[in-house]
């Protein structure tokens, strides 16, 4: 019984959410010798190909990373993920991104960026949401701080 209820609390406790967001901010593309390892890391993997001073202006900007799965019982359809944002030179207009997936996929990532023209013209991305929807039904949400 002992056994029974310490399995059950355990997996409990190891629930992933639904939705997982990863954000990355690239302001510039130099790489002092001072600067994390984790985020210069980062930085080489988002210029990688970028050749060009322009190419490598492109690449700067926001980019989230969003991790989702499918809990049971959530229902069938198609997958939609859908992000929306503000930036600080658009003040209160809400920006938006989607992507959808397959009715079979059960789990998957998304990459959602703002770089190049749209953060050059819009500026630093201030607030932003999350919204896993299933069928048109909405099954996660996650979103910054600031957003209302």
């Amino acid at each position: 019984m002992l056994g029974l209820l310490v399995i059950l609390c355990l997996t409990g406790c190891s629930t992933r959410s639904s939705l997982e967001v990863d954000s990355f901010f690239m302001r510039d593309f130099s790489m002092p010798a001072t600067e994390e390892p984790m985020v210069r890391m980062e930085k080489l993997r988002r210029l990688h190909g970028a050749i060009t001073a322009a190419e490598r202006n492109e690449r700067l900007g926001h980019y989230y990373t969003m991790h989702w799965s499918d809990p049971a019982g959530a229902g069938k359809g198609e997958v939609e993920l859908i992000f929306e944002y503000q930036q600080g030179a658009t003040a209160s207009l809400v920006k938006r991104q989607s992507q959808r997936f397959a009715s079979t996929d059960s789990s998957g990532k998304a990459e959602f960026r703002v770089t190049g023209a749209a953060f050059t013209k819009g500026g630093r991305v201030l607030a932003w949401k999350a919204t896993l929807k299933r069928g048109g039904r909405e099954i996660a949400s996650h979103h910054s701080y600031l957003w209302e």
